[in-house]
């Protein structure tokens, strides 16, 4: 009894910490103002979508690109040699209503006797073919909102920014994303603080892989995916390598920009994050273990308390360790709900599902825990079938 008052004890300061920490961040998180009006005109842009067995979702996020401006830009799709109906899909947009901006690059095979992970060979083939002065990189999954692209190049001309990245809104559709994206996203957002990521003088940088920007100069200076190749986390990546070459860095949220539906099932959700959270922490085994700690006391230690008391109660006549424990449980689950709420305005995510916080803090301590076996061990450590340690192709 004692022990679990006193992790409620320890749950509650926590909690109360991380939700000052996180309405800090996202109070001073930087968003894109500018008046395009006063635009005269536009820098040359060139966008890639990298899309492997992306069926499911790349009609819709080229239609999305291409709807949200009028801007004479090129748009380059690269099948990464999906098995699934990518590339005809592609080819059928072209076919049915042909837009001069819509190309597509049917991928060749990796470099024999060389490992490259992730999107980073699509990547680097698709830049290869372009000639913008700016290159936008965005996921299959990514939808833009009108004038985004506008919007984005003239605030990183305006502000002379070489990598601008967007905290894209996560859009829960599925019953797992409810569960688990809220949790990633208030984690990700005290643990990449915006004004340390931006600030030019601390180590600290982060770049999210579906909206990446770059100055074209600046992306083939620090050698661009290529210089990643064999990294997991390739965003993070990159953002290091701008800062430490004295690149100007920008991270900000993309509300009213962009927004993507990152997984549609808890398979895929589950293979996602435990393919990149312990890459993220770039491999360190304190950090992530620490990350464990935490997300279970403030998310998942009130509901094991609330629970405990109940039975507890049920079994037993009322006392004062079942009020004392129940009370503390009841300000945890509360406190729970005023996180979302408070968040809300900055990442649309609705308060909605907030009570089942605790089955999701418990489901991120088993990806981190995950991600740390899989990386160590390449067990299971895959992307949608493609083996990512190892493997020389």
């Amino acid at each position: 009894m004692l022990i679990l008052v006193f992790g409620l004890v320890v749950s509650l300061v926590a909690i109360i910490i991380f939700s000052g920490n996180l309405r800090r961040t996202l109070n001073s998180a930087p968003k894109i103002s500018i008046d395009l009006d006063s635009v005269d005109s536009f820098p040359s842009v060139s966008i890639v979508i990298p899309a492997y067995n992306e069926a499911a979702n790349i009609e819709a996020c080229v239609t999305s690109v291409l709807e949200s401006t009028d801007l004479n830009l090129e748009v380059l799709v690269v099948d990464d040699q999906s098995t699934d109906e990518t590339a005809a899909i592609v080819q059928r947009l072209q076919a049915s209503d042909p837009d001069p901006r819509l190309k597509f690059l049917a991928g060749k095979s990796r470099p024999q006797g060389e490992i490259w992970v992730g999107k980073n060979w699509a990547c680097t083939q698709a830049v290869q073919q372009l000639k913008g002065e700016f290159v936008l990189f965005i996921d299959a999954d990514v939808r833009l909102q009108p004038k985004s692209i506008e919007t984005t190049i003239a605030y990183a001309q305006q502000e002379k920014i070489d990598l601008l990245s967007l905290a894209v809104i996560f859009l829960c559709r599925h019953w797992s994303e409810w569960l688990v994206q809220p949790i990633v996203f208030n984690l990700l957002g005290v643990g990449f603080d915006f004004g340390s990521v931006n600030d030019p003088t601390s180590e600290t940088a982060f770049a999210a892989g579906p909206f990446m920007l770059f100055r074209r100069s600046a992306y083939d200076a620090i050698g661009g995916h290529a210089a990643v190749h064999d990294q997991v986390v390739e965003d993070v990546e990159l953002s290091q390598l701008i800062k430490r070459n004295q690149f100007k860095l920008w991270y900000g949220l993309g509300l009213n920009l962009a927004e993507a539906q990152m997984y549609q099932s808890f398979s895929a959700l589950w293979e996602g994050w435990t393919k990149n959270w312990f890459m993220g922490s770039n491999r360190n085994y304190q950090a992530a273990l620490y990350c464990v700690f935490v997300t279970f006391m403030i998310f998942a230690m009130p509901w094991i308390g609330c629970v405990s008391g109940l039975i507890d109660l049920a079994r037993s006549s009322l006392t004062i360790w079942n009020v004392i424990i129940l009370v503390m449980s009841a300000i945890g689950i509360f406190l729970h709900y005023r996180i979302r709420v408070e968040g809300e305005p900055f990442t649309n995510i609705s308060p909605q599902y907030w009570w089942m916080s605790g089955i999701g803090g418990l489901i991120v301590c088993g990806i981190v825990l995950t991600s740390i076996v899989k990386t160590e061990t390449g067990w299971g450590w895959t992307w949608r079938g493609r083996k990512l340690r190892g493997t020389l192709t």
